[in-house]
């Protein structure tokens, strides 16, 4: 195992110098949270194992359900500001299985333009720290502003939450945005289980899925439930009788297109927001307040860009979504996001706004190895 890179211990000071607290969580976590939550790439290279009681356990994959589930657990006050340094396990990752991150995680805050605007700051500050050489380029992508956008063109709730989900792979986001221009059909479903779910026909839909599972011998505790592979048929069949008018298509094309400098983006979004006569509300008002927060950092100009198709592959973003890297390089060395709903969904009793980053260090490394 290796140990943790030679400039750690400058990484750890400007954490520090950030005023934020240092925390040391567990390696092994308790799986579901990441399997529910953690988007389905990262899902895939989980290492998974079991306790001696039989809980399904994981080494963890990344520190923010790990420091959340932490500050839960420990009725800490809020706001809060947890850095760490340390391990991180995945499989079939390039570079190496295990691999060092660190990264600031900013809770309670609720100042939310200030706050995002904040951990842009600190990722930037931490990479202009340890590579003072590189120049860097931030992208900026903002779930919610993504989702104003489906919600005011008239989209149901079902194709929302697919383009949601697709948000931050550019082949889910091609795949879904092609059948919503054309719609796939059902003829792939025996005839009964289409009828049940054309007609949402919850109860006898999960009845008859039953039925055939007990007479195959399928086991409903061994995956899915009857009625989660229901629900799931039922959503696909009204996402296929879906189909959206041209002109929203191609005011949902406009809108991916997006790719201006961060000092222009608000403009930019209000120009496409009144040609397409569509209102992006309150989403389009915190994206201004925090372009400005973040320019007054003294981060301007074309090395900040916002790109309306950016996201990042974790389910639990509700808001901005960044990465740097450095000069045009293809490789981030830093992703973030502000994630609202995250701690609710751990078990904390009251919302706890929270954005944060993760550096990851073996890159850095390498770059620093370029260099010398």
């Amino acid at each position: 195992m290796r140990g943790p890179p030679a400039f750690a211990g400058d990484v750890v000071k400007l954490l520090e110098q950030r005023g934020v607290g240092l925390v040391d969580v567990a390696v092994l976590q308790p799986a579901d949270p990441f399997l529910d939550m953690a988007g389905e790439d990262l899902r895939r290279r989980i290492f998974l194992t079991e306790s001696e009681t039989g809980q399904t356990l994981c080494l963890r994959p990344e520190f923010t359900i790990p420091v959340c589930l932490d500050h839960i657990a420990s009725q800490a006050g809020t706001p809060r500001r947890y850095g760490y340094l340390g391990e991180v396990f995945r499989q079939r990752r390039e570079g190496g299985n295990e691999f060092f991150q660190a990264g600031i995680e900013d809770l309670g805050d609720g100042d939310t333009a200030a706050a995002d605007a904040r951990s842009v700051a600190d990722a930037y500050a931490l990479l202009s720290l340890v590579l003072p050489k590189r120049a860097l380029s931030v992208t900026l992508g903002d779930q919610a502003i993504f989702e104003a956008v489906l919600a005011a063109l008239g989209l149901p709730r079902g194709w929302r939450m697919r383009l949601a989900r697709a948000f931050g792979s550019k082949a889910m986001l091609e795949t879904a945005l092609a059948d919503l221009a054309n719609p796939p059909r059902n003829g792939q479903l025996p005839s009964p289980v289409a009828t049940l779910a054309l007609d949402a026909d919850l109860d006898a839909l999960t009845t008859h899925i039953a039925a055939d599972m007990e007479k195959l011998g399928f086991s409903a505790s061994a995956s899915r439930t009857p009625a989660d592979i229901a629900r799931r048929l039922i959503e696909k069949a009204q996402l296929r009788s879906v189909r959206l008018s041209d002109e929203a298509f191609a005011a949902l094309k406009t809108f991916l297109a997006i790719h201006v400098p961060l000092f222009q983006a608000a403009e930019s979004l209000q120009a496409f927001a009144s040609d397409a006569g569509l209102s992006l509300g309150s989403a389009l008002d915190t994206f201004a307040a925090r372009a400005e927060a973040v320019a007054g950092h003294g981060l301007t100009g074309d090395a900040v860009h916002y790109d309306a198709a950016f996201g990042r592959p974790l389910d639990y973003y509700t808001g901005l979504v960044f990465e740097i890297a450095s000069g045009d390089g293809e490789r981030p060395l830093v992703g973030g996001g502000r994630y609202d709903r995250l701690l609710t969904l751990l078990g904390a009793k009251g919302q706890i706004p929270g954005v944060g980053f993760s550096v990851w260090l073996d890159r850095i490394e390498a770059l620093r190895g370029d260099a010398s």
